[in-house]
């Protein structure tokens, strides 16, 4: 009779930079769109030097162009 033992995981420690950056995250910080766009239907962002322009659709989406 042959007998086999179940297969294991094989165990993988983190590297403790790794760690440490995840534990130093901060949560992502969250805005009402109706905050953002304060009572309008498009703004304009500025960007790494570049004007970007977040929109309100007819359907409610919002759209970020360049």
């Amino acid at each position: 009779m042959i007998t086999t033992t179940p297969a294991m995981a094989p165990v993988v420690a983190a590297h403790p930079v790794a760690v440490a950056a995840a534990q130093a995250v901060k949560p992502v910080k969250r805005v009402s769109s109706a905050g953002l766009m304060d009572g309008g239907r498009e703004m304009e962002i500025e960007h790494g030097g570049r004007v970007y322009r977040l929109r309100i659709t007819q359907l409610n989406k919002l759209i970020l162009t360049a």
